[in-house]
C-alpha cells in the first residue's frame, strides 16, 4: 500500500512497520496512562477552570490519537488529523507542548494546596 505523506498523518503506520504490534501496544498504553494521569489531574484541580482547562487538554489528545489510530487501520476516512507528539510539523508540536505545560501547572497547584 503506498502512503503519500507518511511522516504527517500516516506516522502510526510507519511506527508499526518498525516496532511491530509489542510496539503500537506499548504507544497506545502510553496514551492511556497520559490520559488517565490527566483525568486524574482534573480531578484533583484547584479550581473549576482548572479542572475545565486540565479535561479539555486531555479531551483533545484523547480525541487526536482515537481518531488518527482510526484513520490508520481504516476504520474511518482520512481526516488529516496528526498523532500528537510523533507527527512530523513544528506547529502542532509546539501547540501541545504549551498545553501540556499548562496541564503540569494544574497539577503543581494540585500539590500546593
Amino acid at each position: 500500500m503506498y502512503l503519500p505523506e507518511p511522516q504527517n498523518d500516516f506516522i502510526f503506520s510507519v511506527l508499526a512497520e518498525e516496532l511491530g504490534f509489542i510496539g503500537c501496544a506499548f504507544v497506545i498504553v502510553l496514551f492511556a496512562i497520559f490520559i488517565w494521569r490527566g483525568i486524574l489531574i482534573a480531578m484533583k484541580a484547584p479550581d473549576m477552570f482548572g479542572s475545565l482547562v486540565a479535561t479539555g487538554i486531555t479531551a483533545l489528545v484523547g480525541i487526536q490519537v482515537i481518531i488518527n489510530i482510526a484513520v490508520v487501520t481504516s476504520s474511518m476516512p482520512a481526516t488529516g488529523m496528526p498523532l500528537p507528539f510523533f507527527s512530523y510539523g513544528g506547529t502542532a508540536l509546539f501547540i501541545m507542548l504549551c498545553q501540556i505545560g499548562v496541564l503540569l501547572n494544574i497539577s503543581r497547584a494540585c500539590r500546593k494546596t
